[in-house]
């Protein structure tokens, strides 16, 4: 019997270790076929997606008032890429190849399903709904970056609208520039309303109960989740938001002779045409980057981005950056407008990289060409052959944005500044104000994007908020959140939640960039205090090719991995917020000095 049962085992394993080449042979070819059809949809991905890029770069570089060409390219572009993408073939296929997803490389999945979210906006099952919603987006486009924007019935530039607001303290003035820089909106509006349904229609084909869920379902996130995170984000920054809000409207009210300090804030007189950056309410002295600046060419400050991310070890830009790029503002005589709005560009996935700016010599642009450099170089990092083009993509959209700020917040650091010669290494500053103006910029900016932005889509696109009530809800929810108040009744004949870019053609994903703030404060703290060894507040990233290897370790590997873990493995945490809280908590001290025997008019806790 024993020797019954001895030989049975054996005979039981022969056949396991037949079955075991059998069962590797087959997820083998499973592999071989889900790849050999990713590299097929790859192909024609990036070869439409780049025509796309194409028409959608002319359409925002050369605007010309009555000209449809643009608008032809872009919607023939574009139809070709959603006719691709959500093609039914493709979508039934890619399902059937994750029916086998636990035999396939992490990677592999990570391609179908990325395959699968870009079908949902384009799925062939409603194509004419597709088509009319890219033509409406289109149109929505042409009238927003080719609107003229104008002041006692002269044309103005949003740069123009931008410094009065920034600089100027005749109150009558910052009116009449504020009132102009609204008056796109209200062309928008329909426009709005008909592009509010036609996203909501497509990507239900697919089974999403919205275009928000949609949007955010990208984070591996419900609307609600998202949602949670941003209110959570809110509270953790309310006590030192409101501090700054209260010592912000008596600032305000002194300087512009008020009566009485409002109990909240005109929006015309914040440096802000949304109110979500107060930062050039304080100048600190020792360190006036316009000044320093006010005499170099803007080709000067390109330059001087670029050779930051060199001396930390990135490779040179290509040539063809500078030669395809539209870097400056348009001569005064230009027969045509283009979108002002600086962006950076990853054209075919590979390397034609480009940026769309308005660079001059000031603070601000200094600043800025950090950022936009930093989605340039992230793009670079990325476009590597352990990365398939499908995944080419920050690890979620908001580590695109945050690595941008986090570029952008360390140029303007006062010994990174000392190394460029921008400010003498041995002035001293007030560290207190120079800590405010910082906080008055990334903190300021938090109730502003996961609060008003965040909830006015949410309500716009989950809740289909009526097109009579878009501006009653947009400043309900600036009152709420940022303690503004229009400065005159603004009805709704108005639209201005969609003077915002990012409202109409950016739409439902700007709370990535509330999601930046908390990574980029996350990763600093990491450098400074484990790489560079520098107190965060006052660090100095040039040079430092440590410094360039920590970062390269995040950007190279695009979105080949669950951001989650990623930011675990880099920061050794999940997102939170504390690092950011840390590095303010200096400043409560002082800001409870000043606002000593004010009203408070914001509510203790949100």
């Amino acid at each position: 019997m024993k020797k019954l049962i001895t030989l049975f085992i054996v005979l039981i394993s022969i056949s396991a270790c037949k079955e075991e080449p059998k069962k590797e042979a087959n997820n083998d070819a499973i592999k071989a076929e889900t790849q050999a059809f990713l590299d097929e949809y790859t192909q024609t991905f990036v070869k439409l997606y780049y025509d796309s890029s194409l028409a959608e770069w002319d359409a925002n570089t050369h605007i010309v008032a009555g000209d449809t060409t643009n608008a032809y390219n872009v919607q023939k572009a574009n139809e070709a890429y959603a006719k691709f993408t959500g093609s039914t073939d493709v979508i039934e296929k890619t399902k059937k190849f994750l029916e086998d997803k636990d035999k396939l490389d992490i990677v592999q999945v990570r391609q179908l399903n990325t395959i699968l979210y870009a079908a949902a906006n384009n799925p062939e099952t409603v194509s004419e709904l597709v088509k009319k919603r890219i033509a409406a987006e289109n149109a929505q486009n042409e009238m927003l970056f080719g609107y003229d924007f104008k002041v006692d019935g002269k044309s103005v530039s949003t740069g123009d609208i931008d410094e009065v607001l920034r600089v100027s303290d005749n109150e009558k003035t910052r009116l009449k520039n504020w009132e102009s820089s609204k008056g796109v909106g209200q062309p928008l509006k329909d426009g709005l309303e008909n592009l509010r349904n036609l996203r909501n229609e497509t990507v239900g084909a697919l089974g999403y109960d919205d275009y928000f869920s949609y949007q955010v379902s990208d984070y591996g996130m419900t609307r609600v989740e998202m949602l949670d995170e941003m209110n959570k984000m809110v509270k953790e920054v309310w006590p030192l938001y409101r501090e700054l809000h209260t010592w912000a409207r008596h600032e305000l009210a002194k300087k512009y002779n008020a009566k009485e300090v409002p109990d909240y804030i005109p929006a015309h007189w914040l440096p802000n045409r949304w109110g979500q950056d107060w930062s050039a309410l304080v100048n600190v002295e020792g360190l006036d980057i316009d000044a320093a600046l006010k005499d170099k060419e803007p080709e000067w400050i390109v330059k001087e981005g670029e050779n930051f991310y060199k001396s930390i070890g990135f490779n040179p830009l290509p040539a063809s950056f500078y030669e395809k790029s539209s870097m400056y503002p348009l001569p005064k005589d230009a027969d045509y407008k283009k979108n002002n709005h600086a962006s950076a560009w990853h054209m075919n996935l590979e390397n034609d990289l480009r940026c769309l700016m308005s660079v001059e010599p000031t603070a601000e642009y200094y600043e800025t060409i950090h950022h936009e450099l930093g989605h340039i170089y992230y793009y670079q990092a990325y476009t590597n052959p352990n990365v398939p083009p499908l995944l080419r993509g920050g690890a979620n959209r908001g580590f695109h944005e945050a690595i941008g700020s986090l570029l952008g917040l360390a140029a303007m650091q006062k010994p990174f500044l000392a190394e460029k010669g921008l400010v003498d290494a041995n002035v001293k500053i007030d560290e207190t104000q120079n800590l405010l103006k910082e906080a008055l910029n990334y903190v300021v900016f938090l109730p502003f994007s996961a609060g008003v932005m965040t909830e006015f889509e949410n309500s716009l696109y989950a809740e289909n908020l009526p097109k009579d009530q878009f501006n009653k809800k947009w400043w309900e929810l600036a009152k709420k959140y940022q303690g503004m108040i229009p400065p005159t009744d603004r009805g709704e004949e108005f639209n201005d939640a969609a003077s915002k870019t990012h409202i109409n053609n950016d739409a439902a994903q700007y709370y990535d960039y509330a999601i930046s703030y908390i990574l980029l404060f996350q990763i600093h703290d990491h450098i400074a205090k484990n790489i560079l060894k520098q107190d965060p507040h006052a660090t100095n990233y040039y040079g430092s090719k440590e410094v360039g290897n920590f970062l390269k370790g995040i950007l190279q590997t695009g979105a080949n991995n669950d951001w989650r873990v990623l930011l675990k493995e880099s920061v050794g945490s999940g997102m939170s917020a504390k690092p950011m809280l840390d590095y303010f908590e200096p400043l409560m001290a002082y800001l409870k000095e000043q606002n000593k025997g004010r009203s408070y008019t914001l509510p203790e806790n949100f």
